[in-house]
Parts: structure tokens; C-alpha cells; sequence
């Protein structure tokens, strides 16, 4: 099959279907570069997605430690992977394919239009032979034509008798003249009539094959090439969906790994307080004021005033008891977390110790190091001075000493954690629960509260009271000791 001797009369047709190829070819490029833009918009969505709903950590304790917010956020790390993906894919078809497609589609109409330049030359030079065949073959006629009236024209002055002699003579002459002519055109015509078929038979079985052979393999070529950008389309995809399996594998592992138990867990440990449940108020009996007065007939205002004061005691603790839904009070953090619940307290604390004996330890590495490169330095002193030394090691030493009082000042406060939380549960069955309360402090129970009406500010009270404010005194373990110091003359307490 070949577009030479099948279509040696379709110039016009292979012309527009060559066009025809070029503009699908083009098409196809536009349609390589509005995926590309779609797949470059997608991983860019994808990445401002996973940018709004990353979280911006400022410190450790914005981190997020629920397995379902650290499953959340592996699923954003690996939603990131695989916009990365989606950008490798815009990449490898805007230089596989489009790139490709776009110099290919510049070549092709290079070599389209020299091919149909050639054609048409081809086509204008049989055209140019055709006419000068035909010139000569008119011509050939028309000499033809004169002749035969020449002759006519001897013909009947040579039957003429009035005719004289010259003029048949004459006429003699020019039927000569123009039979000649027409021979000589006869001749002319005959050549460029072999000329032209010789061309024609060139033009037709040489030329035009050889240019319309061009011409299909172009148009063979272009959809070889097509059908390699439809692979390389293709492939760049499939490259990376080995990638982004793994991206939805870890995904999936993501989605594996959540435990609803340990956040429930890790709730417990977050917002445990360490307080135990209020126990139950004891019953006060007003009534026994009113029974006196009937034995003994009288009131008097003292004790009136007393039972008032009673009332409003009673009644102002009852309130401070109330830490339970209460709120807890606003202001700075205390150094030693006292504004925290006993758990809570406790647990900053010992993450504060935590933190204090990895620094302590890594200092004291320091130290070591530093006594051994002065070791070394002593013995071979033009390594290096011993003495250069010093003020590191002295830096070193204030720093571990400074580290241990911290620990130790810590460890007292967590040892007075600790007591408090092991020892309340004895001391909550008592017989009366109901214990002063001031603002911003932490009460016998470690209940808080910054209700200013809440607070007792009476005068202390007697007749049954005392052994309260003995509870009350007794309740507060002695704050723990940040240093020692010697009197160095006798001190009066009072």
C-alpha cells in the first residue's frame, strides 16, 4: 500500500490530511499541558491542605500525643509524599511528552511543507510542459488550416480559365509555403507532444511517488510518535504508583495504629488531679439552740450572734468544698507547680527532673572529657596548656553543682507531692471535713478556689472548733528545703 500509486491524483486531499495530522498532534500537546497544569494545581492544593492542618509546634507540650492526632499527622506526612508524587508526574510529562510533542510538531511542519513545495513544483513544471505541447499543437492546427485554404484557393484559380498565369503561380507559391509550415509545426508539435509524456509518465510514476512516499512516511512517523507520548503518558503515572502505594500503605498503618484505649489512657493522665471525692457533710444541728432556750427560758445575744457566726462558718465552707466544678485560679505558673493538681504537679515535676538529670549527666560528661584532655595535656604540654583549661572546668563544676541543688530542691518538692497524695486519704474520713479556704491557695484537700466570698474571715472559733483548726494546721505538710544556713548568733523565736 502506498500513497503513490493509490493516490497519484490526491494532492489536495493529502495535503489537508497532512494539516489535519499536525493539528491533532498539536491538540493532543494542548491537552498533555492542561494535565499538566491540573496535576501541578492538585499537588499544590494538596500541599497548602496538609500546610492548614499541620500543627505549629511552638514547644513540646503542643505535641500532639493521642495515637489518633499522631495518625492524623503521619497521614498528612505521607499526603505531602504524595503531592510530591502528583509534581513528579506533571515533571515527567512536561518533558516526556509535551516537551517532546512540541519540537516534533515544529519539525513535522518543516518537513510537510518542503514535501508539498516539491509536489506542486513538480506540478507546475507538467503543467508547463502541457502548455507548451499545446501551444505547438495549435499552432500545428492553425498552420493546418492555412494550408488547406492555400491549397483551395490554387485549386481554383488553376481551374479558372480567366485566371492568368502569375496569379495561379502565386497561389502555387504560397500552398507551398504553407504546407511547408505546416509540416515544420507537425513536427514541433509531435516533439513537445513526446516531451510531454515523457514528463508525464515521470511526473506520475517517479516524482509524485517519491513525494507522496515522503509524505506518508511524515504521517507514519507522526503516528509512531503519538503512539509513544500515549506510552509515555501513561508511564508517568505508573512510575510512581509504587510510591504512592506506600503512601496509602502508610496511610493504612496510620489508621492501624490508632488505640482507643491509650488515648483513654493518656486522657486519665493528662487531667488526673490526684483528688479523692468529697466525702459526706455531717449534719449540723441548729435545733439544739432552740431546745436550751425552752429548758432555760432565755437567749442570750452572745450566743445568738455565735450561732450566726456558726451559720455563715458553715455554710462559707461548705462553698469552698466545691473544687470539684469550681475553676481554677488565674495567674503566672509557680516554679514549683503548686497552681497544678497534686497528679499533675507531681508529673510536671518529675519530667523537670527528668529533664534536669539528662543535663546534669551530659555535663558531667563534659567534665570528664575535660579532665581527660587536661590529663593529657599535663603530660604532654606541647599538645596543648593545662591551664587554658580551667575556666571551662570551673564553668562545668558550677554547672553540675547549680543542676544538683536543682534536682534536690525538685525531688523535695516531689517528696511533698507524693506525701500529700499517699496520706489525704486517711485524713478525708474525719469527722469534720469542712476546713478554711483562702483565695489562690491549695486547701487541706488540695481543692482551689478563687471565689472571694468563699473566704472566712471571721474570728477564729472556740467551743468545739478548736480541734477543726487543729486539722487545719496539722493538714499542711512543712515546704521543703531549698538550702541550709548557720545562725551564727543566738535567735529568739518569738
Amino acid at each position: 500500500m502506498s500513497w503513490g500509486t493509490e493516490l497519484w491524483d490526491q494532492f489536495d486531499s493529502l495535503d489537508k490530511h497532512t494539516q489535519w495530522g499536525i493539528d491533532f498532534l498539536e491538540r493532543y500537546a494542548k491537552f498533555v499541558k492542561e494535565r499538566i497544569e491540573i496535576e501541578q494545581n492538585y499537588a499544590k492544593q494538596l500541599r497548602n491542605l496538609v500546610k492548614k492542618y499541620c500543627p505549629k509546634r511552638s514547644s513540646k507540650d503542643e505535641e500532639p500525643r493521642f495515637t489518633s492526632c499522631v495518625a492524623f499527622f503521619n497521614i498528612l506526612n505521607e499526603l505531602n509524599d504524595y503531592a510530591g508524587q502528583r509534581e513528579v508526574v506533571a515533571e515527567e510529562m512536561a518533558h516526556r511528552v509535551y516537551g517532546e510533542l512540541m519540537r516534533y510538531a515544529h519539525d513535522l511542519k518543516t518537513e510537510r511543507k518542503m514535501h508539498l513545495q516539491e509536489g506542486r513544483k513538480a506540478q507546475q513544471y507538467l503543467d508547463m510542459c502541457w502548455k507548451q505541447m499545446d501551444n505547438s499543437k495549435k499552432k500545428f492546427e492553425r498552420e493546418c488550416r492555412e494550408a488547406e485554404k492555400a491549397q483551395q484557393s490554387y485549386e481554383r484559380l488553376d481551374n479558372d480559365t480567366n485566371a492568368t498565369k502569375a496569379d495561379v503561380e502565386k497561389a502555387k507559391q504560397q500552398l507551398n509555403l504553407r504546407t511547408h509550415m505546416a509540416d515544420e509545426n507537425k513536427n514541433e508539435y509531435a516533439a513537445q507532444l513526446q516531451n510531454f509524456n515523457g514528463e508525464q509518465h515521470k511526473h506520475f510514476y517517479v516524482v509524485i511517488p517519491q513525494i507522496y512516499k515522503q509524505l506518508q512516511e511524515m504521517d507514519e512517523r507522526r503516528t509512531i510518535k503519538l503512539s509513544e507520548c500515549y506510552r509515555g503518558f501513561a508511564d508517568s503515572e505508573r512510575k510512581v504508583i509504587p510510591i504512592i502505594s506506600k503512601c496509602l500503605e502508610g496511610m493504612i498503618l496510620a489508621a492501624k495504629s490508632v488505640d482507643e484505649r491509650r488515648d483513654s489512657q493518656m486522657v486519665v493522665d493528662s487531667f488526673k488531679s490526684g483528688f479523692e471525692p468529697p466525702g459526706d457533710f455531717p449534719f449540723e444541728d441548729y435545733s439544739q439552740h432552740i431546745y436550751r432556750t425552752i429548758s432555760d427560758g432565755t437567749i442570750s445575744a452572745s450566743k445568738q450572734e455565735s450561732g450566726k457566726m456558726d451559720a455563715k462558718t458553715t455554710v462559707g465552707k461548705a462553698k469552698g468544698k466545691l473544687w470539684l466544678f469550681g475553676k481554677k485560679p488565674k495567674g503566672p505558673a509557680l516554679e514549683d507547680f503548686s497552681h497544678l493538681p497534686p497528679e499533675q504537679r507531681r508529673k510536671k515535676l518529675q519530667q523537670r527532673i527528668d529533664e534536669l538529670n539528662r543535663e546534669l549527666q551530659k555535663e558531667s560528661d563534659q567534665k570528664d572529657a575535660l579532665n581527660k584532655m587536661k590529663d593529657v595535656y599535663e603530660k604532654n604540654p606541647q599538645m596543648g596548656d593545662p591551664g587554658s583549661l580551667q575556666p571551662k572546668l570551673a564553668e562545668t563544676m558550677n554547672n553540675i553543682d547549680r543542676l544538683r541543688m536543682e534536682i534536690h530542691k525538685n525531688e523535695a518538692w516531689l517528696s511533698e507531692v507524693e506525701g500529700k497524695t499517699g496520706g489525704r486519704g486517711d485524713r478525708r474520713h474525719s469527722s469534720d471535713i469542712n476546713h478554711l479556704v483562702t483565695q489562690g491557695r491549695e486547701s487541706p484537700e488540695g481543692s482551689y478556689t478563687d471565689d472571694a466570698n468563699q473566704e472566712v474571715r471571721g474570728p477564729p472559733q472556740q467551743h468545739g472548733h478548736h480541734n477543726e483548726f487543729d486539722d487545719e494546721f496539722e493538714d499542711d505538710d512543712p515546704l521543703p528545703a531549698i538550702g541550709h544556713c548557720k545562725a551564727i548568733y543566738p535567735f529568739d523565736g518569738s
